[in-house]
């Protein structure tokens, strides 16, 4: 399966939603074992909400070695691929660690009642 990201989302890859469009096409076949290329020619701006709805998510249940082996990316930039590798290193020790999970859920949560407060 090849998905170009230019055609389906445009030359930003930014925001949450974009991402999960992505994720949405590529969980299953990437779950199957199904080797999945990503195409980034003429995609310019990335940021991580984009990479962690559509990669940092599919680790919840595909191993960070299974997915290296069968996720392909291609013409990524360095500003994306600095990104992609950040959101991949978080996330596998997110969902592979479960007291860093709890240490971070519980500053979100704190962080959202906080924020609540003000209201």
């Amino acid at each position: 399966m090849k998905l170009s990201i230019k055609e389906k989302i445009g030359p930003r890859c930014i925001i949450k939603e974009d991402g999960q469009k992505i994720f949405d096409e590529i969980h299953i076949p990437l779950k199957n074992h199904e080797t999945v290329t990503l195409d980034f020619f003429e995609v310019t701006q990335f940021a991580s909400p984009f990479f962690n709805f559509a990669i940092g998510q599919l680790l919840k249940d595909i191993q960070e070695v299974d997915l290296r082996r069968f996720l392909q990316i291609k013409n990524l930039n360095e500003t994306g691929r600095l990104v992609f590798e950040r959101v991949i290193e978080n996330a596998a020790k997110y969902h592979g660690d479960k007291d860093y999970r709890k240490i971070v859920d519980d500053i979100l949560e704190q962080q959202s009642e906080e924020s609540g407060d003000g209201n």
